[in-house]
């Protein structure tokens, strides 16, 4: 699970963003500060991989909460900037001191969500290269910039699949209509809750669309097709 502290001044635009984080697969708020002081004194005590930092706080700005936790010897969480400060020279000291990504108010839940999945994928790259110490090659190090602040594409999630997964995900591509899970079940020789875990699993990552379709009996029947966008 990736640890979020939330960090905005304001109450309900704190509250907003930590439900939608919290509705996110991997991510959970572990809290909410909303003054620089009160973001240090939980970054102590909770250990958050990431801030969701706002640049404007009655304190100190968000920038600064960042400068103080690193001269103060503190492991400083990656940090991805969301705020209303649209001037270059905040962009810039946000790009020095390694911000993750810099989303300008106001922005979508969709685009939040976006970026949040591209630190996800991020970070799972990251904790599968070599130990420290160890050296990369170009290729991992093209990897990970790639995936700092990048959109996440279809193409990027697909290549992350476990293998059955991106089975599935064959199966139902290359069907010529809507199929169901009992008929992918039947061509990945899997029981049919092993396939309706996967196609769930699909939708959720929005690789699939599911429709219902009605039959004779009036009763809705679950079929999976790719997704249109």
């Amino acid at each position: 699970m990736i640890r979020v502290l939330v960090v905005d001044d304001d109450y309900h635009v704190a509250h907003a963003h930590a439900l939608s984080v919290g509705r996110m697969e991997g991510f959970v708020v572990v809290g909410e500060a909303h003054t620089a002081v009160e973001a240090e004194r939980l970054v102590a005590e909770a250990s958050p991989d990431l801030l969701l930092l706002d640049m404007y706080l009655p304190d100190v700005t968000g920038l600064d909460l960042v400068r103080r936790l690193a001269a103060a010897g503190r492991v400083v969480p990656d940090f991805l900037l969301v705020t209303a400060a649209r001037d270059i020279d905040s962009v810039r000291a946000a790009m020095q001191l390694g911000a993750f990504y810099y989303l300008v108010k106001p922005f979508s839940v969709a685009a939040l969500r976006e970026q949040l999945e591209s630190y996800r994928m991020w970070a799972e790259r990251l904790q599968g290269t070599p130990e420290r110490g160890r050296h990369v090659d170009q290729d991992v190090v093209d990897s990970l910039y790639s995936l700092r602040g990048a959109p996440v594409r279809r193409t990027t999630v697909v290549r992350t699949l476990q293998p059955t997964m991106a089975r599935v995900l064959e199966i139902v591509t290359a069907a010529p209509e809507p199929i169901s899970a009992a008929e992918v079940a039947e061509v990945l020789g899997a029981s049919r809750p092993t396939a309706q875990r996967y196609l769930a699993t699909l939708v959720k990552k929005r690789l699939l669309d599911l429709e219902l379709t009605y039959g004779s009996t009036g009763r809705p029947e679950h079929r999976y097709l790719p997704r249109r966008s």
